[in-house]
Formats: structure tokens, sequence, C-alpha cells
């Protein structure tokens, strides 16, 4: 199975590699757009600002890439919420696959939020054999609400998305990577489908 995950500038790529070879799996770091286009999964990762991260994709064309890949993608934090329609951390336009706008956290929680949280309303392949109300790691300013694209859930003052899923996307505001058996587990599924 060729496993890549998207090199753009602005991915935390090497705990996420560690993470594939704790599977028994190994990952290319690429930004080839030939490469991409023949992988079995791409992983799109995300560490940093929206607005900037988006002018990365722009640079290398993975934005025009990205949403016309047939394969399984997972995004994952900030590659999440690049895939939304657009974000208000920078103003930024995003690559618009989930229909679903991104925005801050209001001055009633403190921010970022960063820990564990339990992921609640499990609704994809992506949660097999997954608990309701297990225990993800999170870093994160911004959050995708609720939309009829949300298939898990975390409170954080309000209820938002956890993960996302159309068609061949998926996306995760938590980092499975860091997240333990459960993340370890969620990654398994993903690179199982």
């Amino acid at each position: 199975m060729k496993i890549v995950i998207l090199n753009y500038g602005a991915g935390n790529i090497q705990s996420i590699k560690f993470a594939i070879k704790r599977l028994g799996y190994d990952a290319v770091l690429t930004n080839d757009v030939e490469e991409i286009k023949n992988a079995d999964k791409v992983i799109f990762p995300g560490v940093g600002e929206a607005s900037s991260a988006m002018t990365k994709l722009r640079d290398s064309g993975l934005d025009k890439l990205i949403p016309n890949l047939k394969q399984p993608v997972l995004g994952i934090c900030l590659g999440m919420q690049l895939m939304c329609h657009s974000s208000e951390e920078g103003n930024t336009t995003g690559l618009g696959i989930f229909d679903v706008e991104v925005v801050k956290f209001d001055s009633t929680v403190k921010v970022p939020q960063i820990g564990w949280n339990q992921i609640t309303n499990l609704k994809s392949e992506l949660f097999n054999g997954i608990e309701e109300k297990e225990h993800i790691y999170l870093v994160h300013s911004f959050y995708a609400p609720l939309c009829s694209e949300t298939i898990a859930e975390c409170t954080y003052g309000l209820d938002y998305s956890a993960a996302l899923k159309k068609d061949n996307f998926y996306g995760t505001q938590f980092h499975p990577e860091k997240s333990s058996d459960v993340g370890e587990k969620i990654l398994e599924n993903f690179l199982k489908m």
C-alpha cells in the first residue's frame, strides 16, 4: 500500500510518519503531484496558521489537486480546516470540500483548547472499534461548527465537529498521531479503507 503524507511546509509530519510506522506501514513525504495521484491513501496534515498554509498549498499547486483526489484522504487539524469552505483565521478561503466555515472559539473558553477531550456521536467506519466518549488530543483555537458532514463531536463551551466526512474525504480536528491507542486505531481504520 502506498501512503503519502503531503509535504507542503505546514505539518507535524514526523509524528504522523512514526505513528504509521508503528502500525507496520511506511509513508512517503512528498509534494510531487504524480506521486500523490498514484497513492492509495493521502494524509493532509497541518500545523500553523490558515492563510499562510493556504499560500503554501497554492504555491505548490496542491490547492487544485487535493479536491480532485479519488482515493481516501485524511486531513488532520489545520489540514481538516483547510478542506473547509473558509476560515476566520486570516480570512482564508479554503479548498471547499467540506461545506462549513471555520470560526474562532469565543472568549467564554480558554483559547487555544489544548489537551484531551472526549469524542461523541461517532458516525463513520473511521471509528470502527472506538467507544463513545473515548479521549483524543487537541490543540486549536478555531473549529468547524456542527454540520451535515459531521461524523464526530467534541464539547468545549459548545458542541463542534471533531471529525468531518464527505465522499472519500475525512478530516479530524484532533491529532490521531498524538491520541494514544484510540488515535492509532482511527489511523489504522483509515489505512484499511
